[in-house]
């Protein structure tokens, strides 16, 4: 400093009384590894704030950092939408009985792995894994008993399925036309992401290419015939569990989603028509300030890109809506108890963070898939923070912090300085195809990893107060009896149905297939019509489109 130039108050409070102390021997940095200053002032707020073009601005108004309502939870409090699926479909339609029954307001179903990879469940490659991870949905006949009794006008339902997900969301608007239900009275999301599956969860049935066709199929067709159905859930959760940052998270989910729009728009859709029912599915992990930040810098840049690069008009396609589950991969097999901590300070970032929706985790499921009493214990966790702790009657309560709002605007910094990056590859089909994304979460995740096994970064009981560890904790066991129930009724599917029915719209399918121009929607619903299985379907598309290996990424 210059001698005579005069001292900020910060730092005089840094010369004077700060220093005085000494610090923790401790990471002041967010667990994505950002520095922490100690004090955050007025200094730090981004530019603009208090004026006409501040970027904070006020909640259901551009640019919509502090929420895409107006009335926020004043107005209506978020979905309790816990995420559900174990068996066959029958033992899952009594699950979503019970959360119905015990206040959970929409339903959210987890698939098992072969359903999620596009197998039949007497696949060779499903055994072992029928039923285990979530429900087993082979044809129309298991999503009908899935719902059955579950009137699909009257709630909301949220599909979490990628590859396949034109084929379940086929299953799933004949299933609600054996109700009644047609198509146009649907309301809900199925998660559709599929470049978030080449960088991140690995559940592919086919090449990127034709894998991003079909979902501009079902963008193109929602969009004419469910109004109020999401088709795309934008998915940043899956890539924050590979163990990236949250600056990445947010970049790529961002960049991922954008791309989804600029396809849908070289198609011909007008963004208007189809952007209000894009949304966002988004992790809270357990650093509280950088979560809520996530969040409010996500809103603020979709809402920019939307208007300003996409020339959207209505407010409506500025608005990011978005769904928010608790970090699983924050949960630990050590201590099980702690995990509904855990759990309900990320689901307060969450709501902090001004979501629309919130699946908190069950303190189990670090071991196995949640028993009921674990899963009773997290709904209560999200009634608990709606009901008794005050934090919906204002909105936004943290906006104008000041380490809230220079975190929001260094996320934002970070993310479209890794925009830069992606749109220098090619965009984010040719960064995929190189291995960008998955070489950046894999360097993340090594950092952290390797923080916590030094010690630096704390994780209590695992590698700090690891003394007095709790007995052991019942877990829900999946019977085997259910995985060979279910493949007779694969089997008794295939013996009953009109095997030439199948047959033909199958062949119909694969002859649309063979002309990029032509949307498959109407073709995958004739054959859910005719009974033809999940299995059936993809194999005949793979005649077209081929199959996946992904490239090594280092």
């Amino acid at each position: 400093m210059a001698t005579g130039e005069r001292l900020t108050d910060t730092e005089r409070w840094e010369r004077d009384t700060f220093s005085r102390a000494a610090e923790r021997d401790a990471p002041f940095s967010t667990i994505s590894g950002e520095p922490i200053k100690p004090l955050y002032t007025q200094a730090d707020l981004p530019a603009g704030v208090g004026g006409d073009d501040d970027p904070i601005g006020f909640p259901g108004e551009y640019p919509y950092t502090r929420g895409v309502y107006g009335s926020m939870y004043r107005g209506r409090l978020w979905t309790m939408r816990q995420f559900a699926g174990f068996g066959t479909a029958r033992e899952t339609n009594g699950r979503f009985r019970y959360l119905l029954d015990h206040g959970q307001t929409g339903l959210s179903t987890a698939f098992d792995m072969p359903s999620l990879m596009g197998l039949d469940s007497d696949h060779p490659r499903s055994l072992g894994e029928v039923g285990r991870e979530g429900v087993a949905v082979d044809s129309l006949d298991d999503m009908q008993t899935l719902f059955d009794g579950i009137p699909l006008d009257q709630v909301t339902v949220s599909m979490t399925i990628n590859a396949p997900a034109a084929i379940m969301l086929a299953f799933y608007v004949v299933a609600a036309e054996r109700q009644g239900v047609t198509s146009d009275r649907l309301g809900g999301t199925i998660q559709t992401d599929i470049l978030k599956e080449y960088i991140a969860q690995k559940e592919w049935c086919f090449p990127v290419d034709p894998a991003m066709r079909l979902v501009g199929d079902m963008i193109e067709w929602c969009s004419q015939h469910m109004p109020r159905w999401h088709p795309i859930s934008i998915s940043g959760y899956h890539i924050r569990e590979a163990g990236s940052t949250a600056a990445q998270e947010l970049a790529f989910t961002l960049k991922d989603g954008l791309t989804y729009v600029e396809q849908a728009v070289n198609r011909g859709l007008d963004v208007d028509d189809f952007a209000p029912r894009l949304s966002f599915f988004f992790n809270a992990h357990i650093d509280f300030f950088e979560e809520i930040a996530k969040y409010r810098a996500a809103r603020r840049i979709w809402a920019r890109e939307l208007r300003e690069t996409f020339g959207a008009k209505k407010p409506e396609s500025w608005r990011m809506r978005f769904h928010t589950q608790t970090a699983g991969v924050s949960l630990t097999a050590q201590q099980p108890l702690n995990n509904i901590v855990r759990t309900a300070i990320e689901a307060l970032a969450g709501v902090l963070g001004g979501t629309q929706s919130l699946h908190t985790n069950s303190f189990d499921e670090a071991l196995a898939l949640p028993t009921e009493q674990a899963v009773r214990v997290a709904l209560r966790t999200q009634q608990i923070i709606a009901e008794e702790t005050g934090v919906a009657n204002s909105i936004d309560p943290l906006g104008g912090s000041y380490l809230v709002e220079a975190l929001t605007d260094r996320m934002e910094e970070q993310a479209y300085e890794y925009f830069e990056k992606i749109d220098a590859l090619g965009g984010m089909v040719e960064a995929v195809k190189r291995g960008f994304p998955q070489r950046e979460i894999a360097d993340a995740a090594f950092r952290y990893q390797q923080e916590v096994e030094s010690g630096e970064r704390k994780l209590v009981g695992v590698n700090a107060y690891t003394e007095g560890d709790d007995l052991s904790t019942p877990i829900l066991r999946i019977d085997p009896a259910l995985e060979v129930e279910q493949v007779r009724r694969v089997e008794a599917i295939r013996s009953r149905r009109d095997s030439d029915a199948v047959a033909r719209t199958l062949d119909a399918l694969v002859e649309k297939a063979r002309h990029p121009d032509q949307n498959l929607m109407p073709l995958l619903l004739e054959a859910a019509r005719a009974e033809a299985t999940e299995g059936e379907i993809v194999k005949a598309l793979q005649t077209v489109f081929g199959s996946y290996s992904e490239a090594p990424v280092f």
